[in-house]
């Protein structure tokens, strides 16, 4: 396995990530080539139901989880409606978004057929799982966890909610119940999962070997700012969405933060703005950013963000005809959701049980 290997330390033990490097298919330098050899098969990874997805999960996750697919590897995708209410009092309209979800997956290419897509709330064994989980893991644990620490920073809430402090048990018990052994998580999710890890080691230590500790399956795909130069969010009303017209797309890139040099260059840290639009072009364009800039030259913002727009409506054009096909009879969602969540719940019973029998409970 020649993926490269990225490594965060906690207390105990250590989380050793291979990185999804975008190399040629079929080169044994592929990440995902490699997942495959080391014998990953399982692969739990999800959205929370807050609000469409957007260009910046598009290359971030989505594009990933559907070559991950085409290698044969199983995806596991939950929708995570109950850790919707984790940063907030209640969600908003969680059923519809998470069809929404549902649309940007298949539109994407996600077969679902081959892949399990389903909702926390529809699923009882697995968050059933969170009671004896929460046994193996101390206060303490969970109050040094450094992801934990920046969500309740930047909550909704006045006050910290129990199901915010136990958010990194509840998603182990996502990636336990199927017994997933790779999770694509972003760098600053590493601690979460090493809190499965844990988990899982726990477990197998005081009652049986049951449970994998999953790897982390690490996307070096880059960061896509929001059109405002900031993080790209759902909630900022500065991305530009999957289900975005072409007209909608042209606003929102016109807007996009630039600088006055009109000699376009890439250069992402002294010019951010500039370079994340020729990065987006990259991206569609399957290009390489330099070249990008070199062929805009000095022909100023204008001229990029016509650019980038033509990019992104040509990339998208297919997906959005399958998401506009897909939107006109939703019944098509229900139907996957509830199909998947049939699947997960066989995986969840099965897993439960398996548990109840280890710790000796009925």
């Amino acid at each position: 396995m020649t993926a490269e290997a990225a490594t965060t330390v906690t207390a105990a033990t250590t989380v050793t990530a291979l990185t999804t490097d975008r190399t040629p298919a079929g080169s044994t330098a592929n990440p995902l080539v490699a997942a495959t050899a080391a014998g990953h098969h399982r692969i739990l990874t999800g959205d929370r139901p807050t609000g469409p997805l957007h260009l910046g999960h598009y290359f971030g996750t989505l594009r990933n989880r559907v070559e991950l697919q085409s290698r044969g590897l199983e995806l596991m995708i939950v929708i995570p409606d109950y850790q919707a209410i984790t940063d907030r009092d209640r969600a908003d309209r969680p059923a519809e978004h998470a069809e929404d979800l549902v649309l940007d997956y298949l539109a994407a290419g996600v077969d679902p057929e081959r892949a399990t897509i389903f909702t926390h709330s529809a699923v009882p064994a697995l968050n059933q799982l969170l009671l004896p989980f929460l046994s193996l893991v101390s206060v303490a644990e969970l109050s040094r966890n450094p992801t934990v620490k920046d969500e309740i920073a930047h909550s909704r809430q006045s006050a910290v909610s129990g199901l915010m402090f136990t958010y990194p048990v509840h998603q182990a018990a996502d990636i336990l119940f199927c017994k997933a052994d790779l999770v694509p998580v972003g760098q600053d999710q590493l601690p979460h999962l090493e809190v499965t890890r844990t988990i899982a080691r726990r477990f197998n230590d005081r009652y049986t070997t049951l449970f994998p500790e999953p790897q982390a399956l690490l996307s070096r795909a880059p960061l896509l700012l929001g059109t405002d130069g900031g993080k790209m969010s759902k909630s900022r009303g500065n991305a530009v969405t999957l289900g975005a017209t072409a007209d909608e797309t042209a606003r929102l890139l016109r807007g996009a933060v630039t600088d006055p040099d009109r000699h376009i260059t890439y250069d992402p840290e002294h010019r951010p703005g500039v370079s994340n639009l020729l990065l987006l072009t990259a991206l569609c364009q399957d290009r390489d950013p330099h070249a990008v800039a070199a062929e805009i030259g000095n022909g100023g913002a204008a001229l990029l963000k016509r650019t980038a727009t033509e990019a992104v409506n040509e990339y998208f054009r297919p997906l959005r005809a399958r998401r506009a096909e897909l939107a006109a009879d939703r019944t098509v969602l229900r139907e996957v959701l509830h199909a998947g969540n049939a699947r997960a719940n066989a995986v969840a019973d099965r897993t439960l049980t398996e548990v109840r029998a280890a710790m000796g409970t009925f």
